[in-house]
Protein backbone atom coordinates (compact mmCIF):
# COMPACT_ATOMS: atom_id res chain seq x y z
CA UNK A 1 0.00 0.00 0.00
CA UNK A 2 1.35 3.53 -0.87
CA UNK A 3 2.08 5.23 2.43
CA UNK A 4 3.08 9.00 2.90
CA UNK A 5 4.52 10.37 5.96
CA UNK A 6 4.63 14.04 7.48
CA UNK A 7 7.88 14.10 10.02
CA UNK A 8 7.63 16.83 12.30
CA UNK A 9 10.62 17.72 13.73
CA UNK A 10 12.24 15.68 10.98
CA UNK A 11 16.41 17.57 11.92
CA UNK A 12 16.02 15.64 15.52
CA UNK A 13 18.20 12.28 15.41
CA UNK A 14 15.75 9.81 16.28
CA UNK A 15 13.46 11.48 13.18
CA UNK A 16 16.38 11.25 10.75
CA UNK A 17 16.66 7.05 11.75
CA UNK A 18 12.79 6.73 11.25
CA UNK A 19 12.90 8.61 7.60
CA UNK A 20 15.72 6.55 6.47
CA UNK A 21 13.90 3.33 7.47
CA UNK A 22 10.66 4.20 5.85
CA UNK A 23 13.04 5.18 2.78
CA UNK A 24 14.38 1.99 2.73
CA UNK A 25 10.86 0.84 2.52
CA UNK A 26 10.00 3.28 -0.07
CA UNK A 27 7.63 5.44 1.29
CA UNK A 28 6.75 9.10 0.80
CA UNK A 29 8.33 11.70 3.25
CA UNK A 30 7.41 15.29 3.93
CA UNK A 31 10.13 16.35 6.37
CA UNK A 32 9.34 19.54 8.23
CA UNK A 33 11.07 21.77 10.55
CA UNK A 34 12.68 24.57 10.67
CA UNK A 35 16.24 24.60 9.78
CA UNK A 36 15.87 24.04 5.98
CA UNK A 37 19.45 23.21 4.87
CA UNK A 38 19.73 20.27 7.28
CA UNK A 39 15.86 18.93 6.15
CA UNK A 40 16.97 19.36 2.74
CA UNK A 41 20.20 17.16 3.37
CA UNK A 42 18.29 14.26 4.56
CA UNK A 43 15.63 14.78 1.92
CA UNK A 44 18.95 13.80 -0.51
CA UNK A 45 20.10 11.06 1.85
CA UNK A 46 16.15 9.48 1.79
CA UNK A 47 16.34 10.04 -2.11
CA UNK A 48 18.81 7.88 -2.60
CA UNK A 49 17.62 5.09 0.07
CA UNK A 50 14.60 4.78 -2.30
CA UNK A 51 12.08 7.26 -0.60
CA UNK A 52 9.54 7.24 -3.07
CA UNK A 53 9.17 10.97 -2.37
CA UNK A 54 11.74 13.20 -0.59
CA UNK A 55 10.35 16.72 0.58
CA UNK A 56 11.42 19.21 2.79
CA UNK A 57 9.03 21.68 4.37
CA UNK A 58 8.51 24.29 6.66
CA UNK A 59 7.37 23.73 10.08
CA UNK A 60 7.30 25.35 13.50
CA UNK A 61 5.17 24.76 16.38
CA UNK A 62 4.95 27.92 17.72
CA UNK A 63 3.25 29.52 14.10
CA UNK A 64 0.43 27.96 13.47
CA UNK A 65 0.70 29.40 9.81
CA UNK A 66 3.29 26.87 8.91
CA UNK A 67 0.46 24.03 9.27
CA UNK A 68 -2.28 24.79 6.48
CA UNK A 69 0.71 24.20 3.86
CA UNK A 70 2.24 20.98 5.05
CA UNK A 71 -1.46 19.59 5.44
CA UNK A 72 -2.31 20.46 1.70
CA UNK A 73 0.33 19.12 0.45
CA UNK A 74 -0.05 15.75 2.43
CA UNK A 75 -3.52 15.70 0.95
CA UNK A 76 -1.99 15.58 -2.78
CA UNK A 77 -0.52 12.09 -2.23
CA UNK A 78 -2.62 8.52 -2.42
CA UNK A 79 -2.99 5.88 0.15
CA UNK A 80 -2.38 6.40 3.93
CA UNK A 81 -1.71 9.59 4.98
CA UNK A 82 0.38 9.38 8.19
CA UNK A 83 2.72 11.87 10.99
CA UNK A 84 5.29 11.11 13.36
CA UNK A 85 5.95 13.99 15.77
CA UNK A 86 9.20 14.41 17.55
CA UNK A 87 8.84 18.19 18.04
CA UNK A 88 9.75 19.18 21.70
CA UNK A 89 12.13 21.82 23.78
CA UNK A 90 14.05 21.31 26.78
CA UNK A 91 15.58 24.69 28.41
CA UNK A 92 17.69 23.89 31.64
CA UNK A 93 14.84 23.80 34.44
CA UNK A 94 17.52 26.77 36.07
CA UNK A 95 16.91 28.37 33.57
CA UNK A 96 13.26 28.36 33.39
CA UNK A 97 13.18 29.35 37.23
CA UNK A 98 14.70 32.40 36.81
CA UNK A 99 12.63 33.28 33.85
CA UNK A 100 9.27 32.12 33.84
CA UNK A 101 8.70 33.13 30.14
CA UNK A 102 10.48 30.38 29.32
CA UNK A 103 7.47 28.26 30.28
CA UNK A 104 5.28 29.12 27.61
CA UNK A 105 7.76 27.85 24.85
CA UNK A 106 8.41 24.92 26.08
CA UNK A 107 4.77 23.59 26.37
CA UNK A 108 4.04 24.83 22.73
CA UNK A 109 6.92 23.33 21.47
CA UNK A 110 6.01 19.90 23.14
CA UNK A 111 2.43 19.82 23.61
CA UNK A 112 0.49 22.84 22.20
CA UNK A 113 1.70 22.88 18.75
CA UNK A 114 1.75 19.63 17.49
CA UNK A 115 -1.72 18.83 19.32
CA UNK A 116 -2.99 21.54 17.14
CA UNK A 117 -1.59 20.20 13.94
CA UNK A 118 -2.71 16.81 15.04
CA UNK A 119 -5.94 17.71 15.16
CA UNK A 120 -5.88 18.73 12.37
CA UNK A 121 -4.66 15.97 10.43
CA UNK A 122 -7.04 13.99 12.39
CA UNK A 123 -10.21 13.85 9.78
CA UNK A 124 -7.95 13.54 6.82
CA UNK A 125 -7.29 10.11 8.16
CA UNK A 126 -10.86 9.61 9.24
CA UNK A 127 -11.57 10.13 5.89
CA UNK A 128 -9.41 7.49 4.19
CA UNK A 129 -10.53 5.00 7.17
CA UNK A 130 -6.55 4.47 7.43
CA UNK A 131 -3.31 6.22 8.70
CA UNK A 132 -0.91 6.00 11.65
CA UNK A 133 0.15 9.26 13.92
CA UNK A 134 3.62 8.34 16.51
CA UNK A 135 3.65 10.90 19.64
CA UNK A 136 7.02 11.31 20.67
CA UNK A 137 6.59 11.56 24.19
CA UNK A 138 8.83 10.92 27.27
CA UNK A 139 9.62 9.18 30.72
CA UNK A 140 9.97 12.29 31.73
CA UNK A 141 6.19 13.11 31.43
CA UNK A 142 5.54 9.73 33.71
CA UNK A 143 6.58 11.65 36.88
CA UNK A 144 7.34 15.53 37.96
CA UNK A 145 10.96 15.59 38.92
CA UNK A 146 13.19 18.46 40.04
CA UNK A 147 15.34 18.25 37.34
CA UNK A 148 12.81 18.72 34.35
CA UNK A 149 9.19 19.74 35.79
CA UNK A 150 8.33 22.23 33.47
CA UNK A 151 9.35 20.04 30.44
CA UNK A 152 7.78 16.73 31.70
CA UNK A 153 4.29 18.40 32.22
CA UNK A 154 4.24 19.15 28.82
CA UNK A 155 4.92 15.55 27.83
CA UNK A 156 2.26 14.44 30.36
CA UNK A 157 -0.08 16.76 28.75
CA UNK A 158 0.73 15.17 25.23
CA UNK A 159 0.15 11.49 26.79
CA UNK A 160 -2.68 12.34 27.75
CA UNK A 161 -3.37 13.83 24.28
CA UNK A 162 -2.53 11.41 22.30
CA UNK A 163 -4.68 9.33 24.51
CA UNK A 164 -7.72 10.73 23.59
CA UNK A 165 -6.68 11.02 19.92
CA UNK A 166 -5.86 7.03 19.50
CA UNK A 167 -9.20 6.51 21.07
CA UNK A 168 -11.00 8.90 18.09
CA UNK A 169 -9.15 7.47 15.10
CA UNK A 170 -9.61 3.86 16.10
CA UNK A 171 -13.32 4.23 15.32
CA UNK A 172 -12.47 4.67 11.75
CA UNK A 173 -9.62 2.66 10.83
CA UNK A 174 -6.99 5.07 12.14
CA UNK A 175 -4.07 4.49 15.05
CA UNK A 176 -1.79 6.37 17.40
CA UNK A 177 1.07 4.81 18.70
CA UNK A 178 2.66 7.15 22.10
CA UNK A 179 6.23 6.44 22.36
CA UNK A 180 7.84 7.22 25.63
CA UNK A 181 12.32 7.48 24.93
CA UNK A 182 14.29 7.50 28.05
CA UNK A 183 17.67 9.07 27.35
CA UNK A 184 18.46 8.93 23.67
CA UNK A 185 21.77 10.59 22.18
CA UNK A 186 20.54 13.85 20.93
CA UNK A 187 21.48 17.39 21.00
CA UNK A 188 18.80 17.55 23.74
CA UNK A 189 20.51 15.70 25.90
CA UNK A 190 24.04 16.73 24.90
CA UNK A 191 26.04 17.61 28.35
CA UNK A 192 23.66 17.11 30.39
CA UNK A 193 24.51 15.42 34.10
CA UNK A 194 23.25 12.00 35.44
CA UNK A 195 23.04 10.41 31.82
CA UNK A 196 22.77 6.70 31.89
CA UNK A 197 22.04 3.95 29.30
CA UNK A 198 21.64 6.39 26.86
CA UNK A 199 20.50 4.72 23.64
CA UNK A 200 21.39 5.03 19.69
CA UNK A 201 19.12 6.72 18.13
CA UNK A 202 18.90 4.53 15.28
CA UNK A 203 17.70 1.79 17.27
CA UNK A 204 14.65 4.19 18.87
CA UNK A 205 13.79 4.87 15.57
CA UNK A 206 13.61 0.65 14.40
CA UNK A 207 11.55 0.29 17.72
CA UNK A 208 9.38 2.90 16.70
CA UNK A 209 8.87 1.20 13.31
CA UNK A 210 8.69 -2.06 14.87
CA UNK A 211 5.76 -0.75 17.02
CA UNK A 212 4.18 1.03 13.81
CA UNK A 213 4.00 -2.33 12.38
CA UNK A 214 2.76 -4.33 15.28
CA UNK A 215 0.30 -1.39 16.17
CA UNK A 216 1.15 -0.86 19.53
CA UNK A 217 -0.61 1.50 21.66
CA UNK A 218 2.12 2.57 24.03
CA UNK A 219 6.12 1.83 23.92
CA UNK A 220 8.50 2.83 26.01
CA UNK A 221 12.07 2.51 24.03
CA UNK A 222 14.55 1.08 24.85
CA UNK A 223 12.39 -1.39 26.43
CA UNK A 224 13.70 -1.71 30.22
CA UNK A 225 12.45 2.13 30.61
CA UNK A 226 9.51 0.98 31.27
CA UNK A 227 10.38 -0.96 34.31
CA UNK A 228 12.30 1.68 35.52
CA UNK A 229 9.37 4.22 35.43
CA UNK A 230 7.15 1.68 37.28
CA UNK A 231 10.09 1.73 40.22
CA UNK A 232 10.31 5.77 39.71
CA UNK A 233 6.20 5.85 39.54
CA UNK A 234 5.47 3.75 42.67
CA UNK A 235 7.69 5.42 44.98
CA UNK A 236 5.69 7.26 48.24
CA UNK A 237 5.16 10.51 47.66
CA UNK A 238 6.70 11.69 50.83
CA UNK A 239 9.94 9.61 49.88
CA UNK A 240 9.77 10.73 46.05
CA UNK A 241 9.91 14.52 46.95
CA UNK A 242 12.99 14.01 48.87
CA UNK A 243 14.80 12.40 46.20
CA UNK A 244 17.32 14.42 44.17
CA UNK A 245 16.15 11.99 40.89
Amino acid sequence: MMETWVILGATSSMARGLARALADRGAGLLLAGRDMADLEATAADCTLRGARLAEAVKFDARDPSTFGPILERLGKEDGSLNCACFVGSMPPQADIDADPSLIEGVITDSFTGPARFLTALAPMIEARQMGCIVGVGSVAGDRGRVGNYVYGSSKAGFHTYLSGLRNRLTRSGGHVVTVKPGFVDTAMTWGLEGMFLVAPPDAVAASILKAVEKERNIIYTPFFWRYIMMIIRSVPEPIFKKMSI
